[in-house]
Order: structure tokens, then C-alpha cells, then sequence
């Protein structure tokens, strides 16, 4: 059993799943793979099965009765991790919008570097991002400008899903009391952990648009995401965000 686990949802990426499960244990660092299927109608959940007789030891699943929402399948990875003594817990996309050799980056900024989240950036040095449409790209680079200015949080990529927590911080956060599902779910974890202490720290990455299957955004989860976070920084103005009991 390794001290890392990545753990990538799934809604239908039939196109992906085994190579981004292949490309991840081919790495020199092993890392294992936690798979939260939302009852995908393309049968991904059949190729990670058939995977698993493979890779008994490393590769897990999830199935979950329907489609959840991306925030709620994290936490309930994170919820597996935290039960099974993962020292070093990943989020990551299985499209190959992330590439997987970045987790080394990742790993290494929490392990040598002393963050305790790492976060794989697009816009850290420039706009890293590979075949977005320009709308898209401009849509998501302000988004990150908006909430760095109503935050506080000296992250220049905060709703970035390539991300490395050290087991300390998901202790930490009560996950339960995570309110978003799409979106804005990325920005309240970093800001969660932000409020709480913890040192956050940006790995340039290049993102490249997925090549397979459809993606999964759409204008209503970047609404979550805009008018999400000013409802969070109100809570907290009033409220404070509170570490886990």
C-alpha cells in the first residue's frame, strides 16, 4: 500500500479511464487510484473492474447509484483515504487535462518543499492552458483574479482540481461542512484550509483540454463558482470557518 492515493471521479470517461489508470502506475513514484463512479451509462465502471484483477493492490472503486456532483464525490474519497491511512491524498481529472507525471511535482512540493497543499496552477507563470476556447480561458483566469481579490488567498489559480492535501489538513477541515458541489467546491476547500492555517503552494503546470469523451462544465456550475464565493467570504466574515473537533 502506497502513502498516496489519487482519487479521480467519473461520469462517463469510457475513452480514458484505462489509459489515465495506466499512465498513473507507470510512474516511478507509486501512487494508488481511488475511482468515484457516479453509475456511468457508458460502462466505465466495467473497465475499471476488469482493471482492478489487474492491479488488486493499488487501483479502488466507488460506485455511486447516480451523478452526484464532483464535490461530493471528493469528499467521499477523502472520507476512504482518511480511513485507510493515506499520508498524501490527490485530486485529479481523468481526462488528461492533468498529466499525471505532474503528481511527482505535487507530492515533492508537500513532502520537500513544506506545503501542505499543493496545487497543480495554470495561471502561475502566465496562462498555461492548452486548446481551451478563448471564452473558456478568460471565463476561468478572472474567476481565479475575482476570488484572489475577495479572499485574501495569494493563489493565482484557486478553482485549479490538480491538487495534493497532506492527511492533516482533510483532518482538519470538516468535511461535512463543505457546502458546494460543482465549481466553487475547489475554491472552499483551499479556502478552508487557507482560513485554517495551512501553507498553500502553487506547482506551474500545463493544462491541456480534454481530447476524449464531453466535458463536464457547464455555465450554471461556473455560477456556483462566481456567486459561491461571496457567499462564502460572508460566512466566514460572521461566522469564521472552524477546524474539525
Amino acid at each position: 500500500m502506497s502513502d498516496s492515493i489519487v482519487i479521480i471521479p467519473t461520469y462517463n470517461e469510457k475513452e480514458n479511464i484505462r489509459a489515465i489508470i495506466e499512465a498513473v502506475f507507470k510512474l516511478p513514484r507509486h501512487f494508488d487510484v481511488l475511482i468515484i463512479d457516479d453509475n456511468s451509462p457508458d460502462k466505465t465502471a466495467d473497465i475499471v473492474k476488469e482493471l482492478q484483477s489487474i492491479f488488486p493492490d493499488s487501483l479502488y472503486m466507488i460506485q455511486r447509484e447516480g451523478k452526484l456532483g464532483l464535490g461530493t464525490a471528493y469528499i467521499t474519497g477523502f472520507k476512504w483515504a482518511l480511513e485507510r491511512q493515506y499520508q498524501y491524498i490527490f485530486e485529479m481529472d481523468a481526462d488528461f487535462s492533468h498529466n499525471p507525471q505532474d503528481l511527482i511535482l505535487l507530492y515533492q512540493a508537500c513532502v520537500s518543499d513544506g506545503a501542505d497543499v499543493a496545487v497543480g496552477s495554470r495561471y502561475k507563470e502566465g496562462v498555461n492552458v492548452v486548446n481551451w476556447p478563448m471564452g473558456r480561458v478568460l471565463m476561468s483566469y478572472f474567476a481565479s483574479k475575482y476570488v484572489r481579490f475577495l479572499t485574501g488567498m495569494k493563489i493565482q489559480d484557486s478553482t485549479a482540481g490538480f491538487v495534493c492535501y497532506k492527511r492533516k489538513v482533510l483532518e482538519t477541515i470538516n468535511l461535512d461542512k463543505i457546502k458546494f458541489k460543482g465549481y466553487a467546491f475547489q475554491v472552499e476547500m483551499k479556502y478552508t484550509a487557507y482560513c485554517l492555517g495551512f501553507k498553500i503552494k502553487e506547482v506551474s503546470i500545463i493544462f491541456v483540454n480534454r481530447v476524449l469523451g464531453v466535458s463536464k462544465m457547464n455555465s450554471s456550475i461556473f455560477r456556483e463558482g462566481v456567486f459561491g464565493v461571496t457567499s462564502m467570504r460572508i460566512r466566514q466574515i460572521f461566522g469564521g470557518i472552524k477546524a474539525n473537533k
